[in-house]
């Protein structure tokens, strides 16, 4: 069994944007700049964001956070959003999720121009995504296939099983692995929590994507030897034993399914910061545009 160390590649991804970037502005150019809303008083929300606001930083990157109320309105946050795209000085930026009950996520998301969606949202990102065409791959599936790639993970003709079907990583993640590319090529399947004999299928995988959002939903009765196992989960978990109270894990029992496997991420450590990194390239590419 051997790691995919997501906290050591995204390190060298962003080494490699820090050291472009430093190209760029010797050559007169800005730096990529990167704009975070963030709406409400969400303690997870506040942590992806401290983390995304601190890789601009150890990269070059300028950041900007818009930190909101809950009880902003939507015309308001809809507003900040039309200043955003006409920002010339902005080359992407994100509305970290998920966003009070009175406001409707699919509006805001539509509301960001896709040339400025680098979290890949946007309906015309995703279609184009699906036909193989340029566009902005959504952070966490786009952190993964980068994964996959760095640790030279075969993917052609593999059975890839896909634990979820969410809009921001199983849909996705699902198109990815499909694409006549690499990483890609697989033979997809897409199962849920309403799908009959789930256990069966995901025995099945040569590769088995976990992002259900259930702790340790995967167990070792459910994965084949010699399995690559992502696990995009992040849960708290009651955990007396811990000065916090709780402990990380993923969708995936890590204890006892890790023996079985070829590849596996740990949680923490492994998804999430290539998604943080995967975030820093979006933006990257769109600084490359307007140059």
């Amino acid at each position: 069994m051997e790691l995919l160390d997501g906290k050591a590649i995204s390190k060298q991804l962003k080494e490699e944007i820090r050291e472009e970037v430093a190209v760029m502005v010797a050559k007169g150019h800005r730096p990529p700049h990167l704009a975070v809303i963030l709406v409400g008083n969400n303690a997870a929300s506040e942590t992806y964001v401290s983390a995304k606001v601190k890789a601009c930083k150890t990269t070059g990157f300028e950041s900007s956070l818009l930190q909101f109320p809950p009880e902003i309105t939507q015309e308001m946050l809809l507003q900040t959003i039309d200043e955003l795209n006409e920002n010339e000085e902005v080359d992407g930026f994100i509305v970290q999720l998920p966003l009070p009950k009175h406001i409707d996520s699919k509006t805001v998301i539509e509301r960001v121009i896709p040339t400025k969606d680098v979290d890949g949202f946007h309906p015309i990102n995703v279609g184009k995504m699906a036909l193989g065409l340029d566009a902005f791959i959504s952070a966490t599936p786009g952190g993964i296939i980068e994964l996959l790639k760095r640790y030279e993970i075969q993917t052609e003709g593999k059975h890839c099983v896909v634990l979820g079907r969410s809009n921001i990583v199983g849909g996705p993640m699902a198109m990815l692995m499909r694409r006549n590319t690499y990483p890609g090529n697989s033979t997809v399947t897409v199962a849920h929590s309403r799908t009959n004999n789930l256990k069966e299928i995901c025995l099945q995988a040569d590769i088995l994507i976990a992002a259900i959002g259930k702790p340790e939903f995967v167990t070792a009765d459910m994965v084949k030897e010699g399995a690559v196992v992502v696990d995009v989960g992040i849960n708290r978990v009651d955990d007396s034993t811990r000065e916090r109270g709780y402990r990380l894990t993923g969708d995936v029992d890590f204890k006892n399914v890790a023996n079985k496997c070829s590849y596996i991420t740990p949680v923490p450590g492994g998804v999430g910061p290539m998604t943080i990194a995967y975030l820093l390239n979006n933006t990257m590419i769109a600084a490359r545009k307007r140059m």
